[in-house]
């Protein structure tokens, strides 16, 4: 919203009145260095080989391929990278603070037309020079992908962005609209926008990754 070249208003009157600092606009994030990047790609290759690793055993596994880590330096890397190992356990899929969790509508169930159930997930992409998510939206019945959006950030409003796209791209809205727990899809910011539709919500069990399995598949 801050123009830096605009000329009949300056960037300090612009910000005043926008109530915001200065050196928010001013501000730009320090990239990963090339070594993370390198190294963050490493990762994610053996993690695509052995999901079921942890920062821990992925450390190993670093230092055996000579790179000179410690753990906690790969247990932030993956935590920024959105990658957790995959196995059976008591909390794999935390929603956020006070989020209230829904019922699976969908087991034993199936869609026999569009529009029924529709179903999201956000996965993380490797690029040249750092990474990216992908969250997308799929109709179960035709394996359609209804919206789809790369991003920076697993925000709650980024979701948000790509269900609204889907909805007025396809002009209809569905049944039932299914996601894991995670806090971006609890959050009320997300599930108000269904509710206020008049759409069914649904919710994957803990650690059953088969629930959502056709937007997975994907």
């Amino acid at each position: 919203m801050v123009e830096s070249g605009h000329r009949p208003m300056s960037v300090r009157r612009q910000c005043s009145l926008l109530g915001v600092h200065r050196s928010s606009f001013y501000y730009r994030g320090i990239p990963e260095s090339q070594e993370n990047l390198k190294l963050m790609r490493k990762i994610d290759q053996l993690y695509l080989e052995e999901p079921v690793y942890g920062y821990r055993r992925m450390t190993v596994m670093l230092q055996r391929k000579g790179f000179q880590i410690n753990h906690k330096r790969v247990s932030r890397l993956m935590r920024l990278m959105g990658l957790q190992a995959i196995y059976p356990q008591p909390r794999t899929s935390i929603p956020g603070n006070n989020h209230k969790v829904y019922p699976y509508l969908l087991r034993k169930r199936q869609a026999e037309g569009p529009n029924q159930v529709w179903s999201m997930d956000i996965t993380y992409i490797p690029m040249k020079q750092g990474f990216m998510y992908l969250m997308a939206i799929i109709d179960w019945w035709s394996r359609y992908v209804i919206s789809w959006q790369l991003a920076n950030t697993m925000e709650a409003k980024r979701c948000v962005e790509t269900l609204r796209k889907g909805m007025r791209r396809i002009g209809n809205k569905p049944h039932i609209f299914n996601t894991d727990q995670g806090a971006q899809f609890t959050s009320d910011q997300f599930t108000s926008v269904l509710k206020q539709r008049g759409i069914l919500i649904s919710m994957d069990g803990r650690g059953r990754a088969l629930d959502n399995v056709f937007i997975e598949r994907l």
